[in-house]
This record gives structure tokens, C-alpha cells and sequence, in this order.
């Protein structure tokens, strides 16, 4: 371990370690990479809206059910991340790639493997979850072609983390500018039989992301074939070493193991609120949407938090560590606020851009006033999630997060929705009090201070 004086390549030697300057420095271009991601929702639910409400909650019901279902793999490629920020920390650069091949070796055949059983049993597997036919029958049209991008999506999340690790945010931004501007050009084409392209309707809507998803990784894995990457952190190929796969799965698959439980109970609500109706579906998507304007957000610091809190405590220099933390959530709390401006001052107009059916914005209304506090609230727990991350504490928040997830947040969605009769509303406001619940738990678990025994 070097010693705090001893940190290589600091994101900037000027500024103030952990400071809100250093962590703005780091976060922005992760931010205006998730927001660019935003965006590209944005047109695909506003252009799929245009539909009808149908299509616009299969794509969203579709939508959740692939990600909860990936998650697993994509949340454990993060792991990556947490490795090669420790490493570079602590002025090892030379060992930082070979975690990425690692990665590779673990992860892309068990996406292959999950795509491939996906595509196979898909009608059934909607079937079991019960929503209407229409939605069920739109739902699946849209996630056939979705699937065929899930590899790309998997390695373009571990390439994106080592990248992150190392400090450099701004190739991921680039990458992501360049799949979502495809995206939106082939959505254009593909859903309404523009620009010379087949109408498709929502199978070119799940089209058009699976082709930008094999683009964004293409990108990114030029960027790691450069000369330079494989010169500084030894980029080459390696051989499968059992040891470091062993220990990148016994940290990475706890935040794979999160995501994947966090999602699927997310999902389970999903599905509550899909049989309720059409109309009600269409309205937690449209939400969903304007929610991701601070989730997106809160990610990207909470991947800067990540790589800040794992170099410093490669460097040794625990108080830096803390610092970041601290900063992360003043940065994550002031963007919440921001964003919450337009959440209660223009709800209708927001909900406008999606769905002009009366039922979907009456429904809609009152969901987006909740969201101004929702995000605030998630923004907190999303941020310290990171920094527990970076310092290689994925167990414990996995255990508490699923606990939560599957003891408060799905029993008060059910009670207060659907056998109180609170609608979406009502069992928003149960997920809101889910994201309270966590938010305090993983706070107080990084300022515990027990992530500083940690050895990954």
C-alpha cells in the first residue's frame, strides 16, 4: 500500500483531494454520459408514445424485464471498476487491464448464455408474468430484437469500468454521444418508416438499441486496443487465471447479485402496476422517464464517488476517501434539487412530451409531484452505494438492499396500490418510502467507517 503522498496520476494535482472541484472534475463527463442516456429514453418513450399507450408500456414493461434480467452480468462488470481504481491508486498501472480480460472470460459467455435461453422462451416467460395481451404480445415483439444486443451491452459495461477507474470518464461520454445519436436516427427510421427504413413500430424501437448498444462497444473497444492502453496498464490479451477470477467474482457478483434482486423487485412492481391496467402502465413508465433526469444523474456521481473512494484508498489516504464521500453527496444533493424545479412546477407539460391520452396524465399527475422527492431521496442512497463500492464493500449492501427491497418495498407497493386502492400513487408512495429506508442505511454504513477493513 503507498502511502497518501505516493498517489499516481491524480485526477488533477491542483485541487483540494475529495473536493467538490476534483469531484465535479471527475463526474461531469459521467453525467453528461447518463444524462446523454436520458435522452435517448426520452425519444424512444416520447416517439413509441406516439404509438399509443400500449406500446409505450409494453416497451417500458418489456424494457425493465431485459435489464432486470441482465443485471447480474452488468452490475458485476462494475466490479472492474473497483479493481483498477485500487490499482491504479496504489501505482500499480500495469495491472489494470488484465482485469478486464478477466471480466471478459466470466462475463460475455454468461450473457450469451442468458440471451440465448431468453430468445427461446420468451412468449412463456411473458406469459407468467401476467399482463394484458396486448401489452404482453407488444411487450414481446419489442424485446426480440433488444436481446440480440445484450453481449455488446455486457462488454461495453467492462470496458466502460476499466476506463472509469483509471480516471478517464470522458471516453465512455464519447462512446455513449455516438451509439445514442445512432440509436435516435434508426428509432426515426425504424418505428415510423422514415429515412428510406421498414415501418416497424416497436420491433424497430427494440431494433435500432440493440444495434447502438454493438456500436457503443465497438467504440469502446477500440479505445482500449490503443497503443498507449496497452502500453501504460498492460492492455494485450491474457490468459483465464482461476485466482483473479475468483477474486473479482467474490466482489464484483454481490453488486451484480444487488442490481439483479433491486431490479427484479423493481420489475415484480412493474408487473403489479401492468395489471392494473394499460393505462396505469403507461403512466409509471412516463414517470419512470423523468425520474431517470436525477437517477441518471446520481449515477454518474456515484461512479466519480467510486473511483475516487477506491484510488484513495489504494493511495493509502483514508481522509480523502471520506472527503469524496462527503462531496459526493453535497454535489448528488444539489442536482436533486435542481432537478425537482421543473418535477413540481410543470407536471403536465413534462408528461405531455409522452402521451396526450387524458387517463395517462390524470394518472400521471399527481406520480410526477411525488417525484421530486423520490429522486432527492434515491439520490442519496444511489451516491453512498458508489462509495461503498469503491471501497470494495459490496456484501453488506447487497444484504440490506434486498432485504428492503423484498420486505418494505413490494408489501407497501401491493398495500397501499392495489388492496388500499391507491393506484400508482399509492404504491409509489410505498416505493418512496423504500428508497428513505436505504438511502439511511448506506450512509451510515460508509461513515461506520467498517469498509476501511476491507482487503478485496
Amino acid at each position: 500500500m503507498s502511502t497518501p503522498t505516493e498517489l499516481v496520476t491524480p485526477i488533477n494535482p491542483a485541487l483540494p483531494r475529495g473536493g467538490m472541484r476534483e469531484m465535479g472534475l471527475l463526474a461531469y463527463p459521467v453525467i453528461l454520459t447518463q444524462m446523454s442516456m436520458t435522452a435517448m429514453q426520452f425519444v424512444d418513450t416520447a416517439m413509441v408514445g406516439r404509438l399509443g399507450a400500449v406500446e409505450l408500456g409494453a416497451v417500458g414493461f418489456g424494457g425493465i424485464w431485459l435489464w432486470t434480467l441482465l443485471c447480474v452480468f452488468l452490475g458485476t462488470a462494475t466490479g472492474v471498476q473497483t479493481f483498477v481504481s485500487q490499482e491504479d491508486g496504489a501505482g500499480n498501472p500495469s495491472r489494470c487491464a488484465p482485469w478486464v480480460w478477466q471480466a471478459l472470460y466470466v462475463l460475455v459467455p454468461g450473457t450469451l448464455l442468458m440471451s440465448a435461453v431468453l430468445w427461446f422462451a420468451l412468449e412463456p416467460f411473458l406469459g407468467l408474468l401476467g399482463p394484458s395481451p396486448e401489452l404482453q404480445e407488444t411487450a414481446g415483439s419489442y424485446l426480440r430484437p433488444r436481446v440480440l444486443g445484450a453481449v455488446g451491452l455486457s462488454m461495453a459495461m467492462i470496458l466502460s469500468s476499466f476506463f472509469r477507474g483509471t480516471g478517464d470518464t470522458r471516453t465512455p461520454l464519447y462512446a455513449t454521444l455516438v451509439a445514442n445519436g445512432v440509436n435516435v436516427v434508426l428509432d426515426y427510421g425504424l418505428i415510423f418508416g422514415k429515412l428510406g427504413l421498414p415501418e416497424w413500430g416497436v420491433v424497430g424501437a427494440g431494433t435500432a438499441t440493440a444495434i447502438a448498444e454493438w456500436v457503443y462497444a465497438g467504440y469502446m473497444w477500440i479505445a482500449f486496443s490503443r497503443s498507449r492502453i496497452r502500453r501504460k496498464y498492460s492492455g494485450s490479451p491474457v490468459s483465464l487465471e482461476l485466482e483473479k477470477v475468483r477474486r473479482f467474482v467474490r466482489t464484483g457478483l454481490p453488486i451484480g447479485g444487488q442490481w439483479v434482486l433491486d431490479m427484479l423487485a423493481f420489475a415484480v412492481f412493474s408487473t403489479l402496476i401492468a395489471r392494473m391496467g394499460n393505462a396505469e402502465m403507461a403512466a409509471s413508465q412516463a414517470f419512470v422517464v423523468l425520474l431517470s433526469l436525477s437517477f441518471m444523474q446520481a449515477i454518474g456521481i456515484s461512479v466519480a464517488s467510486s473511483t475516487l473512494v477506491g484510488r484513495y484508498i489504494g493511495a493509502g489516504d483514508i481522509a480523502a476517501a471520506r472527503q469524496s464521500f462527503r462531496s459526493s453527496q453535497k454535489f448528488a444533493a444539489l442536482l436533486a434539487c435542481l432537478i425537482a424545479i421543473p418535477l413540481l412546477a410543470l407536471p403536465e407539460q413534462l408528461l405531455g412530451i409522452f402521451s396526450d391520452d387524458p387517463e395517462v396524465l390524470r394518472l400521471g399527475r399527481p406520480l410526477v409531484m411525488l417525484g421530486a422527492l423520490f429522486q432527492l431521496l434515491d439520490s442519496f442512497g444511489i451516491v453512498a452505494s458508489g462509495a461503498l463500492r469503491g471501497a470494495g464493500d459490496t456484501r453488506w449492501p447487497l444484504i440490506v438492499q434486498t432485504a428492503l427491497a423484498w420486505g418494505v418495498f413490494l408489501p407497501l407497493g401491493w398495500l397501499l396500490g392495489i388492496h388500499l386502492g391507491g393506484g400508482p400513487t399509492g404504491a409509489w408512495i410505498g416505493g418512496s418510502i423504500y428508497v428513505s429506508l436505504l438511502a439511511l442505511a448506506l450512509v451510515w454504513r460508509f461513515r461506520s467507517g467498517a469498509w476501511e477493513k476491507i482487503r478485496i
